[in-house]
């Protein structure tokens, strides 16, 4: 069954949304269950149950797991589920929510959630399986919150008119996760992180002009009003999506800002372990192929998004496991 969030809040978020307490014998074999909410307070789910679930949320929702987790040390692969199904859950309560106050009260009952887990009382399925993660690798929580000012930010603001504005939503919506990778491969220092956010900026870049047709029909704009003034690109051609000579000029400019942050963030790469060297590599290499995808389409993201095409990917993916397990 694939990943449905409407369900999955259902059954496991706050009362206001129908979300329902935790079955007292969860099994272990199953991830769906039936229940009633009781008079008490809710109880934890067994770690197995959990564990299960938030793997369940990384193999469902993200198609490439499967395969990425193949370049990660077994050891890890079940804390890296449990990072990705708290990110997972975090995202979904801002997108795939009614928006505005509903999904900022929905945050601030995750964020709950996620204070109650640092205090050692998880109620739900993931934190139960992120303190686990949390214990293990001393993560202070300011990079999970950090990630929560970012989704609350999406439903406040639709569109930035400076690029110090633009990165300083990037601090919280991009750079956190690369501070809990580090963290997950134990090599956390502020000189690691400060590339690390280079890394995360570029990536956060790339999504966003992979993606400018598809914020725009949402409402969000993340092309920068100073710069889109510079290029002479108008709000009214903004407004019809009309792709202009400027427009392109733009877009390369914005292409070419980002790949300069894929370029000093690879000076992270030798500061790291081998096994953390190769999923961040990764990471940039995949950044970089948005960047290309973009170029090779002349720039014009409003006829059809940029995409890494598949053999593209499988070289990326292949190239990866190769130096993996060959060196």
């Amino acid at each position: 069954m694939g990943w449905d969030f409407a369900r999955e809040l259902a059954q496991w978020g706050p009362p206001a949304s129908g979300g329902r307490e935790p079955p007292e014998q969860a099994p272990t074999h199953s991830l769906t269950c039936t229940h009633t909410r009781g008079a008490h307070a809710p109880r934890s789910p067994r770690p197995s149950f959990a564990r299960a679930y938030c793997a369940r949320v990384a193999r469902t929702h993200y198609e490439n797991f499967t395969v990425v987790s193949a370049l990660l040390p077994r050891r890890l692969v079940r804390h890296f589920h449990a990072v990705y199904a708290y990110c997972r859950w975090s995202d979904d309560l801002a997108d795939e929510t009614a928006g505005g106050q509903a999904a900022l009260d929905l945050i601030a009952w995750w964020r709950g959630e996620l204070l109650s887990c640092y205090g050692g009382t998880p109620r739900h399925p993931v934190t139960v399986v992120l303190r686990e993660t949390i214990r293990r690798f001393a993560i202070p929580p300011e990079p999970f919150l950090n990630l929560l000012v970012a989704f609350e930010q999406d439903q406040r603001v639709q569109r930035y008119d400076t690029f110090d504005q633009l990165l300083g939503y990037c601090r919280n919506s991009a750079n956190p996760v690369g501070h809990l990778v580090l963290y997950l491969f134990e090599c956390f220092t502020p000189e690691r992180a400060a590339l690390s956010d280079e890394v995360c900026t570029g990536l956060q870049l790339a999504n966003f002009w992979q993606d400018v047709a598809r914020d725009f029909a949402i409402g969000r704009v993340y092309l920068p009003g100073e710069d889109r003034r510079r290029f002479g690109y108008s709000d009214a051609d903004l407004e019809a999506r009309r792709f202009t000579p400027a427009f392109a000029e733009l877009m390369r400019f914005e292409v070419d800002r980002a790949r300069g942050f894929f370029d000093r963030g690879e000076k992270l790469l030798p500061l790291l372990s081998r096994e953390a060297r190769i999923d961040v590599d990764l990471f940039i290499r995949g950044g970089r192929a948005v960047l290309g995808a973009i170029e090779r389409i002349g720039y014009d993201v409003w006829a059809r998004r940029p995409e890494v095409g598949k053999w593209a990917k499988a070289r990326l993916l292949l190239g990866a496991i190769a130096r993996r397990y060959l060196g």
